[in-house]
């Protein structure tokens, strides 16, 4: 096209934008839909970015929720191994407690039986001490001083003695260990159960230690004997009876 055919063709479209209404809307349209065409590719360049990234991160949630499944699937079997330990300790102490609580029941016999031993060889050998010339208190210091030597509770050679504390007279006593007794041919009330823990009080206060305390009663009258086991379980009393009358 020449150039003055396009200064014509020009000034023909200026005069129609001028003059023509509808062709000058027309143009104002073409225009109006290139740019609207124009921001739509920048759109669908921006929407398809968008839907890469939204590609790459569930990929990535998919990854992590693998990984989250393995990590649970291990603790589950964990939690499963450390069931199983727990249940089987749960056996193994069930089974000791079984057998602490026979050997408790076991214990409760023996003592019971060595008590009764005890008692009846106090009983028996009180009276045969009378003609060995030997009086109870006499008997009772070497027959216990024996036995405490047997069970390794006092040194080889070592006696209990008749003692003082404070002037009071302990007619079974060992400064150490601490041993504080007393041996009675008779009772009828817990005097002497009492009179014994007071001497053990005096004893505790002069050698700073808590003194173990003995009693040792050839006949005792039942409700006596009741009332002295009663008070030697709660305050720690050997107690030793070798015949109980009505």
């Amino acid at each position: 096209m020449c150039l003055t055919a396009l200064r014509e063709l020009k000034a023909r479209v200026l005069e129609l934008l001028k003059e023509d209404e509808e062709f000058r809307y027309a143009v104002a349209g073409l225009i109006g839909l290139e740019e609207v065409l124009k921001r739509l590719d920048r759109h669908e360049a921006a929407l398809e970015r968008i839907g890469a990234e939204l590609v790459r991160l569930r990929e990535d949630m998919l990854q992590g929720f693998k990984r989250h499944d393995e990590i649970l699937a291990r603790h589950e079997e964990q939690l499963t191994k450390l069931r199983e330990d727990f249940n089987s300790m749960l056996e193994v102490i069930k089974r000791i407690q079984e057998e602490q609580r026979n050997l408790r029941k076991g214990q409760v016999r023996i003592e019971e039986r060595l008590n009764s031993l005890e008692s009846a060889m106090i009983s028996g050998f009180g009276e045969l001490s009378k003609f060995a010339g030997l009086t109870f208190e006499e008997f009772v210091r070497k027959f216990l001083s024996a036995g405490l030597r047997r069970a390794g509770d006092i040194p080889e050679g070592v006696e209990l003695v008749r003692g003082f504390v404070n002037g009071e007279e302990v007619n079974l006593f060992l400064e150490d260990p601490l041993i504080v007794g007393e041996a009675t041919g008779y009772a009828d009330s817990a005097d002497d159960m009492m009179k014994l823990l007071r001497k053990a009080e005096l004893a505790k206060a002069k050698y700073s230690k808590e003194p173990r305390k003995i009693l040792v009663i050839l006949t005792a009258k039942s409700d006596a004997a009741r009332e002295m086991r009663r008070i030697s379980e709660e305050r720690d009393v050997e107690l030793i009876i070798g015949k109980i009358i009505d």
